[in-house]
């Protein structure tokens, strides 16, 4: 009888243990889990901070008596591993609450030890009142913070996934929030351009953000806490670091394990680790970036339950291969919704990827039937083929199916052309009859094809105004009252082929109009009579998000 030792529970652990006992009914399985619980729904820590959860105990998926019911795993919580003997294949384990040692004999040895939140060097962030969010523990503290002190403001040190839904729930709770985030944007897995949505949206919510800034120290004052930024001062009732997690791999590195320069476990496509009795599974570890190829950290529940039946797997002699994570996340931000899968932008020109991008801007559903909003995609795919690199989508309704079929077609490794064959479920409540993927696929198909040119949001600016092209805004005479572009001309779509001879054809045309759609037509239009013409990609609305010159509401 095999002897299998987990060290570390939730989606890793826990995942690793089911799958070995339903492949191995005689198998011994031990879990060793440093805190009080192994398996509870992390991700659903802020919700129940805010109230949404009102219900404690639907965070606690499995308890050790039930998980030993279901499994027959010898659960054993608040027993830390402090150590491996990897000749004698032995773990000493350590009971946090009563201080008693022990070593247990292992034949395989799961490690799924997790994530730390990182803790900057920052004088003050030791002091009561600030927290960090990772356990049930976490969140037993805070929210024993907020029921005991009734406090009125939050700073939020962070602007990550776990910074913006804490803070909605923290609103939800009834205090004023602040974030503050180092770089220019919140949510580094979208680019700039589409987290100004969120930007725009958080702080429609009574969110103040201090972007492009950060905490230099945390002092106390009467009553709570005063965060000190770079030129201003934050006076707060409570405090959040989100600044991100950092592999748990101390253990692995004492026991003399390959670990990678950011902290990540090395393993094979197996998840075995450099030690063929033992392997690691979940945000501790190295993985391979599924589009990229390139080795990453992508801590995510996702890959890590994907990586534990990997693991589990091959223990039991079925062979098994991860072949690396895509970063598929989505977020909830009060009642929007922003998703993103594949690599971003900023990625794709980091490692200089030949690629290239369209923006649009779709209904959910079909627009003549109610309760329909519309949803800002950036599409990243290469420039030789059309494969699809990557997605990001931020809205309201329908968000989440739209991401998830980019994340597929990446899986599957699809093009823009075949975007355009997806045969989706259709229904007028649901979708519209060319669903937004499909029209994504066509968009791209044109570009690729040659049949428009596009500029960006970002090219506009810097075009001359100096009469050597012409500069079109296509948008109706109201819509241009209200502002737009420097130096563009309006022509309205409808009547532009009325006017078409009294453009000079020997000039280049940029053409725009509020999503992108009627400055396509446009651009058509031109081009079929002789013109060089270039359409906006994403069209006025997202020049405008980008750029903050907001006139409409």
């Amino acid at each position: 009888m095999n002897k299998t030792i987990i060290v570390g529970g939730v989606a890793g652990g826990a995942t690793a243990a089911a799958r070995l006992r339903r492949l191995d009914e005689s198998a011994e399985i031990v879990l060793f889990e440093r805190g009080g619980y192994i398996s509870f729904a992390n991700c659903g820590l802020p919700y129940y901070i805010g109230g949404r959860i009102a219900e404690r105990g639907k965070l606690l998926l499995q308890t050790p008596e039930s998980f030993r019911r279901r499994f027959n795993v010898d659960v054993r919580v608040n027993a830390e591993v402090i150590s491996i003997e990897r000749a004698a294949k032995t773990v000493s384990v350590k009971h946090t609450l009563t201080g008693e040692e022990y070593t247990e004999s292992y034949d395989k040895l799961i490690l799924s030890p997790g994530g730390a939140p990182v803790r900057p060097p920052v004088e003050g962030f030791d002091l009561p009142g600030v927290f960090t969010l990772r356990s049930i523990e976490d969140a037993d503290r805070i929210k024993a913070h907020i029921q005991r002190n009734q406090p009125k403001s939050a700073v939020i040190a962070g602007g990550g996934n776990i910074g913006v839904e804490m803070a909605e729930n923290l609103r939800r709770a009834g205090l004023s929030v602040s974030i503050v985030e180092l770089s220019g944007q919140v949510l580094a897995s979208l680019d700039y351009d589409m987290a100004c949505d969120i930007h725009r949206h958080l702080e429609q919510n009574d969110v103040r953000l201090y972007l492009n800034n950060e905490i230099r120290k945390v002092s106390e004052r009467a009553g709570g806490l005063r965060a000190h930024l770079r030129d201003e001062r934050l006076d707060a009732d409570l405090m959040i670091l989100a600044v991100g997690v950092t592999p748990d791999s101390k253990l692995a590195r004492d026991a003399g394990l390959d670990i990678n320069e950011r902290g990540g476990i090395v393993t094979d496509r197996h998840m075995r680790a450099s030690d063929e009795h033992i392997y690691a599974v979940g945000d501790a570890v190295e993985t391979t970036d599924f589009v990229t190829g390139i080795k990453s950290l992508i801590p995510l529940a996702s890959p890590a339950n994907k990586q534990a039946r990997v693991a589990a797997d091959n223990i039991c002699g079925v062979p098994s291969e991860y072949d690396g994570s895509q970063g598929s996340v989505i977020l909830k931000a009060f009642d929007m919704t922003a998703a993103a899968t594949g690599v971003n932008e900023k990625t794709a020109k980091r490692l200089g990827l030949n690629y290239d991008k369209a923006f649009l801007w779709l209904p959910s559903h079909a627009g003549y039937y109610p309760g329909g909003a519309e949803m800002s995609i950036k599409v990243i795919y290469e420039r030789d083929g059309g494969k699809i690199l990557g997605a990001q989508i931020v809205g309201f309704d329908g968000v989440d199916k739209r991401c998830d079929a980019f994340a597929i077609a990446i899986r599957a490794g699809m093009t823009a052309y075949d975007l355009t064959w997806l045969e989706l479920c259709y229904a007028p409540p649901y979708s519209s009859a060319k669903d937004p993927v499909n029209i994504a696929g066509y968009v791209i198909e044109n570009l690729l094809e040659g049949r428009v040119k596009q500029f960006h949001w970002h090219d506009a600016d810097g075009l001359p105004r100096d009469g050597s092209v012409n500069l079109l805004d296509v948008r109706t005479a109201s819509e241009a009252a209200d502002g737009g572009i420097e130096g563009f001309v309006n022509i309205p779509l409808d009547s532009l082929r009325d006017h078409v001879e009294e453009l000079d054809k020997t000039k280049p045309a940029y053409i725009y109009c509020h999503s992108g759609t009627r400055s396509y037509i446009a651009a058509r239009i031109l081009s079929q009579n002789g013109f060089d013409a270039y359409n906006l990609s994403g069209g006025y609305r997202l020049y405008r998000g980008a750029t903050g010159r907001f006139l409409e509401s």
